[in-house]
């Protein structure tokens, strides 16, 4: 066995160490494991606020209201009773303000108010005690409506409010996560028990994945000091976390086989799956870090919370699948391959179709890669006609009550669901100066021919130094005239900024479209300089990152003719709309260029191995990714099956998250690695590895395997035969 002298690099290195120091490897990865997620716990979870999430005005005017000490509000909750049916619903309201006011923990039943039209009364209210877990209590009000609705069938009765909203979106998305938590991790190893054929073989990388995801589970809580988060990042990192870490031990377990199945002994096997996938692992896993730092840019606490989540959970994944992993492969032997399934356990794990697809491709290069051009230009297409909207209610699916409720009220009483609010501070707003803006306010309202409605009511902090002036606004549309021309005539020489959901809506855009070049930039080079310094050659980082980009354009064109067109509506359980969520196209590109790079990587070292033995650039490409096939097929449907189990969630957005993932992993292991790459690779030739001689200062990355050790082996090399 080659000594750590003769070994180089930091996985190679690790994968010795570990070997060679099995017990303490093992028992050291168990304890960080248990040792974060227990001081985590202890050291707890700092949440971002809603005025750390805001940009702009928005967050200018929240942070003040904040800081402002204006009493807690109950959450507000509203029954509208409107007429279809029947015409006269005199009765039906009275009856259900009497049976709101009996109910358990409502409160501050008000009057009915009548909607412009006549057709419709509302009736709003509180739920008792805190906003926060209001959906906690909200029950009780939902069961009275909903008597009160079975007894006048021919009238609309219904319930909306933040306390209902958050609770069925709660209930729908703990139901959602719940069976994706049931169902991941069976898929993920049925999957790796038909790749592998083997039991131990498969459980190793998806509990690896888990104790991965753990531990960044309890990082994240010390981080979160640093850089609150919010409560959506488990969730992706969860979906990162099993995605990377299951691959990871897919490449460098399959390695590892296939040298034993070629003949190494177990010394040279784990050697030569260490300077091979486990470089590769390194080189993917600072690549996607890389990628992951991008969210940075953007400035949002949204972002910069995924950010620090699944560079954690890629970190992590990484440090487990180059030091515990090697232990446990050099402890176990061969008995990695122990409980073999009859008729899925296989000795080699090429794949004889995509070998003899590779020998069409590289046969007729030209054809081949115009034709998987063309195919990805036909998906890519509708991402032309692409826009973006911000995430409500409306995001869930059309038949939910919630839903009908929220549109109803919306149509009659716009003031009521999209509010608009003013927010001044001044040194005193009790004053008759302020009274009079209000009322300048209150007048141009009146007179918008209905862009605005009332009623415009205004809120007083109790040292009296800050108001929130609320009113309704029909069309978002109008935002930039409140904002520039109505606000500022009214208020005067009052400060006044303007906040709201379409308010934080267009401010969070503005701060995305500002920091859209830099992300980008910022990614998109450093991926380049990452492949630029591991493979020595010009030629291949810029083809990595052309190709990766026309696998996010491809899976953009697909959300645009899926959820902007309303293909498969019925299927995924989920209402067309005008435009993709706001944050995802972003998102999308920063998690999809991360993860493609996992393939990339592992695909080109390959190739770059048949490349330094001296082989052609042909038989190396075929080679390499005939090699690969397997295993790149088998991690690509693991994160296909993971990726859409989330399209199986009932909000929107979780919706295209799965399928903007699941289709571009596809696309990426198929055309992309099988047709493009080998096409582009085979026409470039030699020229793929080009260098400028300026250039030739760049560290020097062995791609080749280690040569074989010689016959005889010291004590310390015996110390690595398995037990």
């Amino acid at each position: 066995m080659e000594s750590p002298g003769k070994v180089k690099g930091i996985a190679a290195r690790a994968a010795l160490w570990s070997a060679r120091h099995r017990t303490l490897a093992i028992l050291g990865w168990i304890a960080f494991v248990v040792a974060v997620t227990v001081l985590g716990g202890q050291f707890g979870q700092i949440e971002a606020t809603n005025a750390d999430q805001g940009h702009g005005d928005t967050r200018k005017a929240d942070q003040i209201v904040e800081a402002a000490g204006f009493p807690e509000r109950p959450a507000g909750e509203m029954v509208i009773v409107q007429n279809r049916a029947g015409a006269d619903r005199t009765a039906a309201v009275t009856e259900v303000t009497a049976a709101l006011k009996k109910t358990p923990d409502v409160v501050d039943v008000q009057k009915p108010i009548v909607s412009p039209d006549g057709r419709s009364s509302l009736i709003p209210f509180a739920i008792a005690g805190d906003a926060e877990d209001a959906a906690d209590r909200v029950q009780p009000s939902l069961d009275t409506v909903a008597r009160v609705q079975a007894a006048h069938p021919d009238l609309y009765i219904a319930q909306g409010g933040d306390a209902s909203g958050d609770k069925l979106i709660g209930d729908k998305l703990d139901k959602g996560l719940n069976t994706l938590g049931m169902l991941s991790i069976p898929v993920t190893l049925g999957i790796l028990l038909v790749a592998f054929g083997a039991v131990v073989a498969a459980l190793l990388p998806v509990l690896l994945a888990i104790m991965a995801v753990v531990a960044a589970m309890g990082l994240l809580a010390f981080a979160s000091h640093l850089a609150p988060t919010v409560d959506t990042t488990a969730h992706v990192m969860l979906l990162v976390g099993l995605a990377v870490g299951v691959d990871y031990c897919l490449f460098y377990i399959r390695r590892e086989r296939d040298e034993r199945r070629n003949g190494a002994d177990p010394h040279r096997a784990l050697v030569i799956a260490a300077q091979t996938s486990g470089r590769s692992i390194w080189i993917s896993g600072l690549t996607v870090i890389v990628a992951m730092a991008g969210m940075f840019f953007t400035f949002d606490a949204t972002f910069v919370s995924f950010g620090v989540g699944t560079i954690l959970v890629v970190a992590t994944a990484v440090l487990g699948s180059l030091t515990v992993l090697p232990a446990l492969l050099s402890a176990l032997g061969d008995k990695v391959d122990a409980i073999k399934i009859p008729g899925l356990y296989r000795r080699r794990s090429e794949s004889r179709v995509i070998n003899g697809f590779l020998g069409l491709v590289l046969a007729k290069p030209l054809i081949s890669a115009v034709l998987a051009v063309g195919a990805l230009a036909v998906l890519a297409a509708p991402m032309l006609d692409l826009r973006t909207k911000g995430e409500g209610i409306e995001d869930l699916p059309a038949t939910t009550p919630i839903v009908q409720a929220y549109k109803a009220i919306g149509e009659a009483f716009p003031s009521e669901t999209s509010p608009v609010e003013v927010v001044v501070e001044a040194p005193s707003v009790r004053t008759p100066q302020f009274e009079a803006a209000v009322a300048r306010l209150r007048a141009e309202v009146e007179a918008s021919d209905g862009r605005f409605v009332g009623p415009v009511e205004a809120r007083i902090n109790p040292a009296g130094t800050v108001a929130v002036v609320s009113l309704g606004m029909a069309d978002k549309s109008d935002l930039g005239q409140l904002r520039e021309t109505i606000v500022p005539a009214a208020f005067g020489s009052f400060p006044a900024l303007v906040t709201g959901a379409a308010a934080g809506e267009a401010d969070f855009n503005a701060r995305l479209d500002a920091s859209m070049p830099w992300v980008f930039g910022f990614v998109l080079g450093l991926a380049f300089l990452l492949l630029l310094v591991s493979f020595r050659s010009v030629v291949v980082a810029v083809t990595g990152v052309v190709l990766n980009l026309l696998s996010v354009a491809a899976a953009y064109g697909m959300l645009v003719f899926v959820f902007q067109y309303g293909h498969f509506e019925s299927l995924l359980d989920f209402q067309a709309a005008d435009g993709i969520i706001n944050w995802m196209p972003l998102f999308l590109f920063i998690i999809l260029f991360g993860l493609s790079m996992d393939y990339h990587v592992f695909v080109l070292s390959r190739i770059r191995e048949g490349h330094d033995r001296g082989l052609p650039t042909r038989r190396a490409v075929r080679e390499g990714i005939g090699r690969t096939a397997g295993v790149i097929t088998s991690a690509a449907v693991v994160m296909v099956a993971v990726f859409a189990l989330f399209a199986t969630l009932p909000l929107t957005s979780t919706k295209q998250l799965g399928i903007g993932l699941a289709a571009a992993v596809l696309l990426d292991a198929t055309i992309i690695r099988v047709v493009l790459l080998p096409a582009v690779m085979a026409l470039l030739g030699e020229k793929n590895w080009w260098l400028p001689k300026w250039l030739g200062w760049l560290p020097q990355i062995a791609h080749e395997p280690p040569a074989p050790a010689g016959a005889a082996r010291d004590e310390k090399e015996r110390e690595l035969a398995a037990v």
